[in-house]
């Protein structure tokens, strides 16, 4: 496995940057909010709490007043284990950041055309759409300058972003000396964050030290029910035909039928509260209701499971993939991870009541039922956590005590 090179000093600007609230239209949500050390690069929540909220983790709120939130992040916020692997070649549940032929940048993004040139790899360029979309960092159109410009055309927002940043006299100073073709701030362009942000993830949050690797390499060994379940992962159990290589991922996409609820990604032509996944991103009809299948690694620290975090536990996430059927028909509500938020109460479950919809996510399944006993499912959640990392867990710079711009770190 190859991860891309990274540079000390910009990835030490990322680690400010991925915690200051700078970045966010209304300057009270950072990249780090939502994928925290305290959570092992992930939030602990089904859906995330994104603009508007207060705290982080398991413990943030669905914010009050006019701060609170007008709708939940449609999807669960992914782990940022080992992304500066140059394996990964799309990014998002849906791979809407992706490598691609059909533009001059190189990008298939949803900025398009518009993506602005010098960023040197898919990590770079997915760093900068968290913080330009509006129920994630941006913020709702009226309520600020980024949120404004983002509904006119979505790149129209990241040099707003950039000069706020460059006008921080420690940021300006520290990119000066940091990157080659930055000769005084006014050089910094969106470009240069996303750069410095990608240098942090891809740097910050790798893991390779878990006692399978360690048994692997004939260091350690394995306990009963961790080489038991071994045995099934890449056998009779099939896990490994999805969740392959180093990284326990093929990097494509399945559909698993999982439990659909939450606001839904929708569209403008499609309004209706659900999620149809990879066929967002494609428009092909064939890829509707799969999601990218996600690393393996440090699984058991990053819960709850599923693109829309439906299962709070590997035994439950184990249990789907067996019989997806069985388990789209016995899940319940009170599984999934949802701050409160009575105002959005009315929807949050609302299209497990559009019969047709849940048919459809019923008939969409690209994996095969396996017969796994309670023994067997046990034995497969002590090998997840097997892939555990040691030390690595913690991460490598951590979150910072403060920022430049003087905001509250989360």
């Amino acid at each position: 496995m190859t991860f891309h090179p990274f540079d000390e000093a910009r990835a030490r600007i990322g680690q400010l940057l991925f915690y200051d609230p700078i970045l966010s239209g209304n300057r009270n949500i950072s990249c780090g909010t939502c994928h925290h050390h305290e959570t092992f690069s992930a939030d602990g929540l089904s859906l995330g709490i994104g603009e508007g909220g207060q705290g982080v983790g398991t413990e943030r709120t669905a914010g009050q007043g006019d701060d609170a939130i007008r709708k939940r992040v449609p999807r669960h916020a992914p782990a940022l284990w080992n992304v500066g692997a140059v394996e990964f070649t799309r990014f998002f549940h849906d791979g809407r950041v992706a490598r691609s032929p059909h533009y001059e940048v190189g990008f298939d993004t949803p900025a398009e055309e518009w993506l602005p040139e010098g960023l040197p790899h898919l990590l770079a360029v997915q760093a900068l759409f968290p913080m330009v979309a509006q129920f994630e960092m941006a913020g709702n159109p009226r309520e600020n300058e980024v949120a404004g410009a983002i509904h006119d055309r979505v790149d129209y927002a990241w040099p707003i972003l950039a000069k706020r940043v460059r006008t921080i006299p420690d940021y300006g100073e520290m990119f000066v000396a940091a990157f080659d073709d930055v000769a005084t701030p006014e050089d910094v362009t969106i470009v240069h964050i996303g750069i410095a942000l990608a240098d942090f993830m891809g740097s910050e949050w790798r893991s390779l030290d878990a006692p399978y690797d360690a048994w692997r390499a004939g260091q350690a060994t394995l306990t009963a029910a961790q080489a038991r379940g071994h045995d099934l992962f890449f056998g009779r159990a099939g896990c490994a035909e999805c969740h392959s290589g180093p990284l326990f991922t093929d990097h494509e996409f399945h559909a698993l039928a999982l439990p659909p609820f939450g606001p839904g990604r929708t569209r403008r032509f499609d309004p209706l509260p659900r999620d149809t996944g990879r066929m967002a991103a494609t428009d092909d009809l064939e890829d509707a209701y799969r999601f990218r299948t996600p690393s393996l690694r440090n699984v058991a620290l990053t819960a709850p499971y599923g693109h829309n975090g439906a299962y709070p536990t590997l035994d439950g996430i184990v249990r789907h993939h067996a019989d997806p059927a069985a388990a789209l028909a016995k899940w319940s509500p009170a599984m999934a991870r949802l701050p409160d938020a009575p105002w959005l109460a009315a929807t949050d479950f609302v299209i497990r009541n559009d019969v047709r919809e849940m048919a459809r996510v019923a008939a969409r399944v690209d994996i095969t039922p396996v017969a796994l006993s309670d023994a067997d499912v046990a034995d497969l959640v002590a090998f997840l956590n097997a892939l555990t990392g040691g030390d690595s867990r913690d991460g490598r710079l951590g979150r910072p005590d403060a920022v430049p711009s003087g905001l509250p770190v989360d």
